[in-house]
């Protein structure tokens, strides 16, 4: 897995700042007030930094932004860094003040002196989102990891606070390096290892394979998978962190290793961005794995359908007729429409074996959410108002983008077959929405259940916030998030 940058915390030595070497970043409030390290930092640079203060360019200076002075006289440092924060910062201020830095440092050893700032787990959870580099197959040296160090007036605090912060970030760089990893490489039997590796962490890690698929009648899924040389597999992976007897959250996740669209074939141009078809699965994986290193108080088992669609004699073809899990039949209209065919049994499965207390499934399911929503966020469906209410706050508390789409019988009747119990598509008028239908037809009365359509936001072409252009991790935070405020006990 990527390296995590984790920050080392130390108590302020604001005399050890002359003989720094590498970059050392000090914080100023956006009214121009100087903490100690600042002060310290101004004096050493005979007032650099009260001037850059005073000149017309701190006015312009934004919330979390780093201006940097390079080989700053009367210091042996190689940067000065000056960050504009508040000494209370909000969480999404420090968090991406952090990933300045990190941008900012570009791999080099950094001394930030947050003084009696607060938020500074916050700031180093920024920080190392930020950090994130994918470069497993890149044949150059790789610089070696560089420390990061954060002066500050209570070590003990930032520490306690860091630690649940770090395993939410090593959860989202699995997710990252889940879905930037190339098809070839990252095969269902691959992906299925790399889960079972996290029973070291706690985690009870189970693998069914097509036998075992085909016993239960998950044949919406394997008929995805038919086509390929890669076995379709389920993995099952449970934390029982909270009480005994206590039904877990169950999150689902669709795990397309790869995704030509099958006999229903995509255009060539853009198809390689189809290794990210198995988002939701990865997703899924760094929650989970961020759940035990945590050691959250809840019970909660991530499921994920791993299949490849591939075009071949085996495939499914447009017009077959699949029996599903649950028992009905769905017309295959449209292969490329596969991701909801594997979710149904999964989900399916999920609530009749564990009778989950709540289900949230995760896809890149549809390019329809990209056109209403762009890459800033995820559709959200829910049959559950209290339970979507809780994951939307979550989401907003954490940054990462989600917004609700509507449900309705309308667009339920659009997914009508004449020869079968429905369509595996509704056209493309709301095909989002008729998507998230197609699954709501798998989600028992008495389950509160969540959609979230992740296709835009899993793997974006420029950065984002807290993270370098590709994958984004998305959703690990904000998971991770609503098990903490609303499944662990007390």
């Amino acid at each position: 897995m990527t390296d995590l940058t984790r920050p080392s915390f130390v108590t302020t030595d604001i005399e050890a700042l002359a003989a720094h070497t590498g970059r050392l970043a000090v914080i100023v409030a956006p009214d121009g007030k100087m903490g100690q390290a600042a002060r310290r930092a101004n004096r050493l640079t005979k007032g650099a930094v009260q001037r850059f203060i005073d000149s017309a360019g701190f006015e312009k200076i934004k919330m979390g932004q780093v201006t940097s002075v390079a080989w700053p006289v009367g210091m042996a440092a190689e940067a000065l860094d000056i960050l504009c924060l508040p000494r209370n910062p909000t969480v999404t201020e420090a968090r991406r003040a952090g990933a300045a830095l990190a941008k900012a440092r570009a791999g080099k050893p950094l001394l930030l002196c947050a003084d009696t700032t607060k938020r500074v787990a916050e700031l180093g959870f920024g920080l190392a989102m930020r950090d994130y580099e994918f470069s497993d197959h890149k044949t150059a040296d790789k610089d070696a990891a560089t420390d990061v160090t954060v002066m500050c007036a209570d070590v003990d605090a930032a520490v306690a606070a860091a630690a649940p912060l770090m395993a939410v970030a090593e959860g989202a760089f699995m997710t990252r390096d889940l879905i930037n990893e190339p098809a070839n490489v990252l095969t269902t039997t691959e992906f299925a290892d790399r889960l079972v590796e996290m029973k070291s962490l706690g985690l009870e890690v189970e693998v069914l394979d097509e036998d075992a698929l085909e016993k239960l009648g998950m044949r919406t899924l394997l008929c995805v998978g038919q086509g390929s040389d890669s076995p379709s597999k389920v993995v099952v992976m449970h934390w029982n962190g909270g009480e005994k007897d206590a039904a877990p959250l169950a999150l689902v996740g669709k795990g397309v290793v790869f995704d030509t669209g099958g006999i229903s074939l995509k255009p060539g141009a853009g198809m390689e961005d189809m290794t990210m078809d198995m988002g939701g699965a990865g997703v899924v994986a760094g929650t989970m794995r961020a759940l035990a290193l945590r050691k959250a108080k809840a019970n909660v088992v991530g499921l994920v359908g791993l299949v490849e669609n591939m075009p071949s004699s085996n495939a499914v073809r447009p017009g077959d007729v699949i029996r599903s899990m649950k028992g009905d039949t769905v017309e295959v209209i449209n292969t490329d429409a596969e991701g909801r065919l594997v979710l149904c049994d999964v989900m399916w499965y999920a609530q009749e074996r564990f009778k989950p207390a709540g289900m949230i499934d995760l896809a890149t399911l549809t390019g329809a959410i990209i056109i209403g929503l762009g890459h800033e966020n995820a559709g959200v469906f829910s049959n559950d108002d209290a339970l979507c209410k809780s994951f939307l706050k979550a989401a907003e508390v954490e940054g990462e983008g989600a917004w609700r789409m509507p449900l309705g019988q309308a667009y339920d009747d659009l997914l009508k077959s004449r020869i079968a119990d429905m369509k595996n598509i509704g056209g493309r008028a709301a095909g989002s929405v008729t998507a998230a239908q197609f699954l709501k037809r798998f989600v028992k009365d008495e389950t509160p259940w969540i959609h979230l359509d992740i296709a835009g936001v899993a793997l974006t072409k420029s950065p984002t916030a807290l993270a370098p252009a590709g994958a984004t991790g998305w959703g690990v935070a904000a998971l991770n998030r609503l098990v903490a405020d609303n499944f662990e006990a007390e």
